[in-house]
């Protein structure tokens, strides 16, 4: 039986308390060894020749000079690695074989005893192309008669059963749930139809990818800098033709990821190098490389279309959402399922239809960025709301106070959702926004403007696993696959969680490194799931080991299990405070008499519903653990050269229990100004010959130390969590409302449409003057006309039937 724990109050409270980074100092001072900082004995050198054309049939490819270079002991290419691999469908490559499909795709890669020589061997290869017509938009891949990228796309293993795929589009979900076409056909409706587009954009975390790959006892290991150490595992091992239990994973902190870590990446490329040589490998990406084939942000095209009533009802609703997923479909097909979570989200909705697309281009792929999906998404349908609220001339606080969704209404999927929880925030930020004036004005000849912005944003809340062990001086050490990316949670919500748990001081719990050969398995750090999903996972084992704590300090104090108390400090008899041992005592004397004291914890989501027959190829019907954010956003514009001056910006965030509130308080302040540069200037854009044109931040405009702008924040307690001690992951949704918080607060101020992200000073000027309109050709203004399936079959399906 598990002893309860008392409950801490004051100095000895470890949950809710502003517990300062433990690894900070080492950061600061650059002590911090990063995977791009450990050398290894005999190491080499990779480089890999990359295609310098967007989309060729390869005639031919000669390594023989590379392979007589100085240096070299090794060269791989796609005959040593003829697999595929990917996300929802096996479609990536690990080398460009027979054929291009963008610019920067791998043809060879090298290991050397130098990078300079391994680099000057890579430019040796011989490769002769024949170019094909390339398709570097949306709009020429979806064109009729275009050619297929794939063509050989219906051949793929699906990795995920469920999606529609065709031709050039990689992977199709759908929403339907209630009858649109009469809700469009009420004569009580205002009708509302809106365009927008957005850019890409690069996560530039400081470290590169990065990777050191060698085998020991006849196995391989790989140390990377990743978020997702299962997925290198599993990854590596699939390209490589061995067994998963044949890779162990090792993970140093990462310098940064944001979600371009996400997937598998350039480790079986090492590991190739590594078998090939039987020495360590290093490949780590130039600023260069990870400029032009990162896994940016996709760009978006978006469609929508509302009925609403005068009184602000929406009773129907239709979109169309385009994601440009590259050459190759990767995270874009499951993302395809997060639309019915963020563009269908944030509002009651009488019936939906909505379909996502992830379309094939010869680009660099994409992949997840903070908040993936949902930075667009929240964009489009906050300024759609905007729109509605113009168009039915209600104030827009008011509209939203209305419309939000509350406990039992259902989501575009037909989930339940729980609590009242969107409609207090929004009251919440009307009375942070009295309290907190701005301090900055607009300057003469300036356009003021000012928006609120709501976005739903919800935790992968995944499979995890976690063991504590119990040291015989009292301290505990927490194993588990968690990656400490930069955000914290693995040094300091985690640890106060376990702290708490055991009435142990902060510092005395040792979080290990991922390690996958320590730890069972984990879904990965994103999607904001690490203080939820590894953090329960912790709790639970946390309790496993109390559960043995207790039957020893019984032994020990001569007391019943049950009347053992676990506090802060000691452990105690229930009623007898005289009599108590401490941690210490008991682990010394468990590991004496029955051996030392572990416990171990799992955790995975409860499988939420959806309404049946709704939602077709999504990876997730409905969310188990939502979460929401209210931005408000202040602006002054300059009419002449639609250059945005943020006076102030205040958050609302629901983080259902905040562990550590100067933690999430940091996550917010840095998610709000990366936001920024989304919303103002960062974007990746193309040559006419298919390369980025960004090469690095000489020519990639990140936010620097001015753009920055002091949040307001208030973290709103309380919400329904499922999480540990009612936590919510906060790293995720502070990028979510930004965009729109900013396009909107800019219509309010220029009175332009703003539909179009970033909002460059051009932009805004070409936006304002109308000389700039999204137009988007490319998608039909009928929803009937944008997907694979056959709508009437939809429709059966969600249960919607029409007469002749």
């Amino acid at each position: 039986m598990t002893a309860p724990t008392e409950t801490r109050t004051g100095a000895g409270t470890v949950v809710g308390a502003d517990v300062p980074r433990r690894d900070a100092e080492d950061k600061i001072r650059g002590w911090t060894q990063f995977t791009v900082d450990r050398a290894h004995k005999r190491m080499l050198y990779a480089a890999i020749r990359r295609a310098d054309v967007p989309a060729a049939r390869i005639v031919r490819i000669d390594t023989a000079p590379a392979r007589a270079m100085p240096g070299v002991h090794a060269v791989v290419t796609a005959a040593d690695a003829p697999g595929l691999y990917g996300v929802g469908v096996a479609d990536h490559p690990l080398f460009a074989d027979g054929v291009v499909r963008y610019h920067g795709e791998p043809l060879v890669a090298v290991a050397a005893e130098t990078l300079p020589q391994a680099r000057a061997a890579a430019a040796a290869v011989e490769v002769e192309l024949t170019p094909l017509p390339a398709h570097l938009t949306m709009a020429d891949a979806l064109a009729p008669g275009a050619r297929e990228i794939h063509p050989d796309w219906a051949s793929y293993e699906e990795l995920v059963a469920g999606g529609t795929r065709c031709g050039n589009v990689a992977w199709e979900a759908t929403v339907v749930r209630g009858d649109t076409d009469a809700a469009f056909a009420r004569a009580d409706v205002v009708v509302v139809e809106s365009r927008y587009s957005s850019g890409r954009q690069n996560q530039t975390p400081l470290e590169p990818r990065a990777c050191t790959v060698w085998t020991e006892d006849g196995r391989l290991v790989v140390e990377t800098s990743t978020q997702n150490p299962w997925a290198v595992r599993n990854g590596t091992a699939r390209m490589l033709g061995i067994r998963p239990a044949d890779v162990r994973v090792v993970v140093p902190p990462v310098g940064g990821g944001f979600g371009m870590k996400f997937e598998l990446s350039i480790e079986p490329v090492a590991a190739l190098l590594a078998r090939a040589s039987g020495r360590p490998v290093r490949l780590e990406l130039s600023r260069e490389e990870e400029m032009r084939t990162a896994l940016s942000r996709e760009n978006a095209d978006i469609w929508m279309r509302s009925a609403v009533t005068r009184d602000g009802e929406i009773v129907g609703r239709e979109a169309v959402v385009l994601m440009d997923c590259g050459a190759y479909g990767g995270e874009q097909t499951f993302l395809t399922s997060m639309t019915a979570h963020t563009l269908g989200a944030n509002y009651r909705l009488g019936s939906v239809r909505m379909v996502s697309r992830a379309v094939y281009t010869n680009t660099a792929p994409t992949g997840a960025f903070r908040a993936c999906n949902g930075t667009y998404n929240t964009f489009a349908l906050e300024r759609h709301t905007d729109e509605i609220c113009a168009a039915i001339g209600m104030d827009r606080h008011e509209f939203r106070r209305r419309a939000v969704l509350g406990d039992g209404d259902l989501g575009a999927t037909g989930q339940v959702f729980e609590g009242d929880v969107l409609g207090p925030m929004l009251d919440r930020m009307r009375a942070l926004r009295a309290a907190r004036p701005a301090s900055a004005r607009p300057r003469p000849g300036e356009l003021y403007g000012r928006a609120t912005a709501v976005g739903t944003w919800f935790i992968f809340v995944g499979p995890s696993a976690a063991t504590v062990n119990v040291n015989p001086d009292g301290t505990a050490t927490l194993v588990t696959s968690g990656v400490e990316i930069g955000s914290g949670s693995t040094q300091q919500a985690i640890p106060q969680l376990v702290a708490d748990s055991l009435g142990i001081p902060f510092e005395d719990v040792v979080v290990r490194a991922a390690d996958t050969d320590a730890a069972g398995f984990d879904l990965g750090v994103g999607g904001g799931r690490t203080t939820v999903s590894v953090g329960a996972a912790s709790a639970a084992a946390c309790e496993d080991v109390k559960a043995k704590v207790a039957r020893v300090a019984a032994d020990l104090l001569g007391a019943d299990v049950d009347d053992i108390r676990i506090g802060p400090g000691a452990i105690r008899v229930a009623g007898d405070s005289a009599r108590s041992v401490t941690l210490a005592q008991v682990a010394a004397h468990a590991q004496a008499l029955t051996g030392p004291l572990a416990g171990t914890g799992s955790f995975t989501g409860r499988g939420t519903p959806a309404l049946p027959g709704c939602a077709a190829g999504h990876m997730i019907e409905a969310v188990d653990l939502p979460v929401f954010a209210v931005h408000d956003c202040e602006v002054a514009v300059d009419p002449d050269t639609g250059h945005v001056r943020v006076l102030a910006y205040r958050v609302v965030q629901d983080v259902g229990r905040a562990i550590n509130p100067r933690a999430i308080r940091g996550q917010i302040q840095g998610g709000v100004v990366q936001g920024l540069g989304y919303a103002l200037h960062e974007t990746v854009t193309f040559t006419a010959d298919g390369q980025v044109a960004q090469s690095g931040f000489e020519t990639y405009r990140v936010p620097l130390a001015g753009d920055a702008v002091a949040v307001d924040v208030d973290l709103y307690e309380g919400a329904p969590s499922m999480g540990p001690r009612g936590a919510k992951g906060a790293g995720e949704v502070p990028i979510l409302n930004v965009a729109a918080a900013v396009a909107c607060a800019v219509a309010d101020a220029t009175g332009g449409p703003m539909n179009r992200i970033p909002l460059t000073p051009p932009t805004v000027c070409a936006l304002a003057d109308g000389l700039d309109k999204v137009e988007l050709a490319h998608i039909v203004p009928d929803w009937r006309g944008n997907v694979l399936t056959p709508p009437d079959f939809l429709e059966a399906a969600a249960g919607i039937t029409r007469e002749d």
